[in-house]
C-alpha cells in the first residue's frame, strides 16, 4: 500500500504540471491513464494477497492421532512440520494391553487420522470406530503389508504336528526395514488424500524415509554377516521378531505364542530345550517389557547364555524409533552369536 501511495503522489505531481504546460484535453487523457493504473494496482494487490491468504489455509498441518510410538515417528519423518501428531500409545505402555482411556478419546477429537498397527494387534478398533464417529478414519497401516505366520517352537498337542506351531498372522511387522519402508509410503498416501496442498511435502518426507532405513538395512546385513550362517537361530521367548528372521535369515525359535499372556507347558520347554542343545544354539534373548520363567528354566538347564534385551514391541522408553529399536537389536543379536 506504501508503494502505490508513492506512484500516487508522483502521478498527481505530474498531472499539475501538465494542467500548467498543455492543453485541456492532454490532462484529461492523463487523469484517465492515472485512474486506470490505480484500479489496476489495486486489483493487483488484492489478488496477490488473496493467493498468499490462501496458501496459508492449504498449509495448515493435518493433525493425526497415532496408536503406537513408531507409527508416531514415522509420522513426524513422513509429514515433517505439515503434520502434528497426537500420540495416544506412549512409549512404555503395553501394545498387547493397551485400551484407549476416556481422557485419550478426547485428545483425539479433531484428528483427521488415527494411525494404528493393524494385523488385528488392537482389538479395540471397533469399539474405537462407533466412539469417534464417520469424520475420523482410521488407518490400519500394517493391513497393506504383506503378513507372515506366527511360530512357536512347540508341537500342536491337538494335531501331533511336531514343528513350528502357527497362531495366525504376526503383527509384528515393524522389525523389517522394507516394511517400515511400505509403512511409510502408505502414510504419504493418506496424508496426501486428507490433504492434498500438502502432498509434495508428505512424499519428499516419504522418500527421505525410505532411504535413511534402505541405509540402517544395509548396516545390519554387514554387521549380521559376522554372524556364522549355522549359528543364525534367534531363541525369544514370544514370537516377535519372525519379520526380522525373514529379512536378515534367522531361524526363529520361540517358546510362546505371540502375546505376553501366553503360557508353555512343560512338554513345550523341553522341546526348546532338545533343539538349543541339537543345534548348539549360543544364546537366548530376553525381551523388554517380558521376561518370563521359561527363558531362565531353559538357562539353568542348558547352559546357553543369555544375550542382551530384545526389544520386541517398540515401545521401549529408550528405544521407540524404527532407528532406535533397530540398531539396539541388531548390536545385541551380534553381540551374542557373532564368532567368538
Amino acid at each position: 500500500m506504501q508503494l502505490i501511495y508513492e506512484i500516487s503522489s508522483r502521478v498527481l505531481r505530474f498531472m499539475s504540471v501538465c494542467f500548467e504546460a498543455t492543453s485541456f484535453w492532454c490532462c484529461l487523457l492523463v487523469l484517465n491513464f492515472t485512474l486506470l493504473f490505480l484500479i489496476m494496482t489495486r486489483s493487483l494487490f488484492l489478488i496477490f494477497s488473496l493467493f498468499i491468504a490462501a496458501l496459508n489455509v492449504h498449509a495448515e498441518p493435518l493433525k493425526v492421532a497415532s496408536l503406537h510410538p513408531l507409527l508416531a515417528d514415522l509420522a513426524r519423518q513422513v509429514g515433517g512440520d505439515q503434520v502434528v501428531v497426537v500420540e495416544i500409545m506412549k512409549p512404555g505402555r503395553d501394545i498387547h494391553h493397551f485400551e484407549p482411556s476416556p481422557q485419550d478419546l478426547a485428545a483425539m477429537r479433531g484428528s483427521r487420522l488415527v494411525l494404528a498397527s493393524g494385523k488385528e494387534l488392537e482389538s479395540f478398533l471397533p469399539k474405537l470406530r462407533d466412539s469417534l464417529g464417520a469424520g475420523v478414519e482410521i488407518l490400519e497401516v500394517g493391513e497393506k503389508i504383506p503378513s507372515i505366520s506366527a511360530q512357536c517352537n512347540h508341537d500342536d498337542e491337538e494335531d501331533g504336528d511336531d514343528h513350528h506351531h502357527h497362531h495366525g498372522a504376526d503383527p509384528h511387522w515393524w522389525h523389517s526395514a522394507e516394511n517400515m519402508k511400505r509403512a511409510a509410503r502408505i502414510l504419504a498416501d493418506a496424508f496426501s488424500a486428507a490433504a492434498p496442498a500438502n502432498a509434495d511435502v508428505y512424499a519428499s518426507g516419504a522418500k527421505a524415509a525410505s532411504a535413511r532405513f534402505s541405509e540402517l538395512k544395509s548396516w545390519a546385513q554387514k554387521q549380521i554377516a559376522t554372524i556364522p550362517r549355522s549359528d543364525r537361530k534367534l531363541v525369544t521367548a514370544h514370537a516377535a521378531f519372525g519379520y526380522f528372521c525373514k529379512e536378515y535369515g534367522f531361524e526363529p525359535i520361540s517358546v510362546l505364542g505371540i502375546g505376553r499372556g501366553d503360557d508353555a507347558s512343560m512338554k513345550h520347554i523341553a522341546e526348546t530345550i532338545q533343539t538349543i542343545r541339537e543345534y548348539k544354539v549360543k544364546a537366548v534373548f530376553p525381551e523388554d517389557q517380558a521376561n518370563p520363567k521359561v527363558l531362565t528354566e531353559i538357562v539353568r538347564s542348558t547352559g546357553v547364555k543369555t544375550g542382551q534385551v530384545l526389544i520386541a514391541d517398540g515401545t521401549s522408553l529408550e528405544a521407540h524409533t524404527f532407528e532406535t529399536m533397530f540398531t539396539h537389536n541388531v548390536k545385541a543379536i551380534v553381540a551374542a552369536l557373532a564368532g567368538e
